[in-house]
């Protein structure tokens, strides 16, 4: 968790989820940055215990068992909102989600079980449904930020989403950057066989975009 300690007033937070790697350096970065814009950024750790993988094998099943059961995830999500809730330096009537990756699939999760956040941002996220929250009401803005070549999130899923979110009356916006792929805001990936590939521009827009939809949901 960052935040500016040089005012002891609770302020809006943000939760981030993290990609399927696990926490690490990008999520905390990321709640630094978070900290400067005069937010409280909490890193969560959706794994447990610090859990990471170094391989895509390891990765994946890191990932898969929550795939596997959503429920799990969506208890674990909102746990990390009640946790980040109790903090004093928080302000428990503004808070935020944005997610990476597999990040943003549980953010647009928390969303869909109809948790009182703000808003939620998916960067170059996952869309598919849980299958256990059909109709159920949104009330957080949903923001989602997508490489329109992803191999991992094609335009047919794209759709999709737009009609899910549609049809249980979100506020939504879906931002989508040409000629880019999966995992845009991450400066290591480099792996076009996969799919993977960062992209400053993508990067640098949808952070910009990011702080706008804060500036608006608080």
């Amino acid at each position: 968790m960052a935040w500016d300690d040089s005012s002891r007033d609770a302020r809006p937070a943000v939760l981030i989820s993290h990609a399927w790697t696990g926490r690490g350096e990008q999520e905390e970065h990321r709640a630094e940055q978070l900290a400067e814009l005069g937010y409280v950024g909490f890193a969560l750790d959706l794994y447990g215990k610090g859990k990471r993988g170094t391989s895509k094998e390891e990765n994946a099943a890191l990932m898969q068992p929550l795939l596997d059961d959503r429920a799990v995830l969506q208890r674990r999500m909102n746990l990390a909102l009640d946790v980040c809730r109790k903090q004093k330096v928080v302000d428990a009537n503004r808070v935020a989600a944005i997610g990476f990756c597999f990040g943003g699939l549980c953010v647009l999760d928390l969303a869909r079980t109809g948790a009182e956040v703000a808003g939620v941002a998916s960067f170059h996220g996952l869309f598919s449904p849980p299958g256990n929250t059909e109709g159920r009401q949104i009330s957080a803005k949903v923001l989602v930020f997508h490489g329109w070549d992803d191999p991992m999130a094609k335009p047919d899923q794209v759709l999709a989403l737009a009609e899910e979110l549609s049809t249980v009356g979100a506020d939504w916006q879906i931002h989508a950057y040409g000629n880019t792929v999966h995992a845009f805001t991450n400066p290591a990936a480099d792996d076009p066989d996969f799919g993977t590939v960062y992209d400053a521009d993508a990067d640098r827009r949808s952070w910009q975009s990011l702080q706008l939809f804060l500036a608006e949901i608080f």
